[in-house]
């Protein structure tokens, strides 16, 4: 059967393409490693990595089984933080996965609450471009809790946290927006001639402004696309053109005009983790309800 610190010579092995220097990682001989990578693939039933003259490959064995290794290992360290836990023992960790947007604009807050109150706990953030990749870390076992867009379908508890707020970010120069019919609003089928400042394929938020856009009867043609959520609203007032971006992610002393779309555009978050969390776990997502500054998830 393999052995968690198999499983573990198998990761580093492929983090690293190198038996030499996951082996220099590890603190054990190059002929340790390979002996027990050879002792997981016997167990295994057959090769899991290629020796190549320089790395190594896996195979489509290794292919398979290497997410169920990652797995097993971060099951392993959330169990030995529980141990710390339930014992009482400080420097415990829990692991906190979001999208990009989310942990530039909300989590910033909640993190500093969460430090003060917990000094000695440590924070492991994960950050994803696209809600997907979100929900796929949490079913691999990444972490303890996501914060994201409110997922289709989860074998777990899930608190809605509210509705995140979009606004339109434009140039600062008179008439950038084409004129207001409502002061401070704006809508968005009166930017359909403009080039926009959009966001990459990979990036969720994407496919927010896709379907803002098309509720306004348009396809956005991009001015320039961004793989950063931070760099969306500085390209707008940078007269780029408009940028549908989350509130919370304007910088203090936001250059450009800020307009809201008319009608409005939210999106629904939550926090979700597994099933029976455990106390830390429960206390983070206790701090994160009571600090994020969204509006109620039934509101208008």
């Amino acid at each position: 059967m393999a052995t968690l610190r198999q499983l573990e010579y198998l990761v580093t092995v492929v983090d690293t393409g190198s038996f030499t220097r996951a082996a220099e990682l590890l603190h054990v001989s190059q002929p340790a490693l390979s002996h027990q990578v050879r002792a997981l693939e016997r167990d295994a039933g057959g090769p899991l990595l290629e020796r190549l003259p320089r790395g190594v490959r896996l195979t489509p064995m290794g292919r398979a089984m290497l997410p169920h290794a990652r797995a097993a290992l971060a099951d392993a360290e959330r169990a030995r933080t529980a141990a710390r836990r339930a014992a009482g023992l400080d420097g415990g960790e829990i692991q906190v996965a979001a999208v990009y947007s989310v942990t530039l604009g909300l989590l910033l807050p909640v993190l500093r609450i969460w430090h003060e109150r917990h000094p000695r706990t440590r924070v492991r953030l994960l950050e994803f471009p696209h809600t997907d990749a979100l929900t796929a870390a949490m079913a691999a076992g990444a972490a303890d809790l996501a914060v994201g867009p409110a997922p289709g379908a989860w074998d777990g508890p899930v608190r809605e946290l509210g509705h995140e707020e979009f606004v339109v970010a434009l140039s600062a120069v008179p008439g950038a927006s084409g004129g207001d019919p409502v002061p401070g609003r704006v809508r968005l089928a009166d930017l359909a001639d403009r080039p926009w400042v959009h966001y990459a394929p990979g990036n969720g938020l994407a496919e927010v402004v896709d379907r803002a856009c098309a509720a306004a009867g348009f396809r956005p043609q991009a001015a320039v696309r961004t793989e950063q959520t931070a760099a969306a609203p500085l390209l707008a007032a940078a007269g780029l053109g408009p940028a549908l971006v989350p509130e919370s992610v304007l910088p203090p002393g936001f250059a450009g005009r800020v307009l809201r779309p008319q009608p409005p555009v939210r999106r629904l978050l939550a926090a979700y983790t597994r099933p029976d969390p455990d106390p830390l776990t429960a206390a983070f997502l206790g701090t994160l309800t009571e600090t994020v500054p969204l509006a109620p998830a039934d509101g208008a």
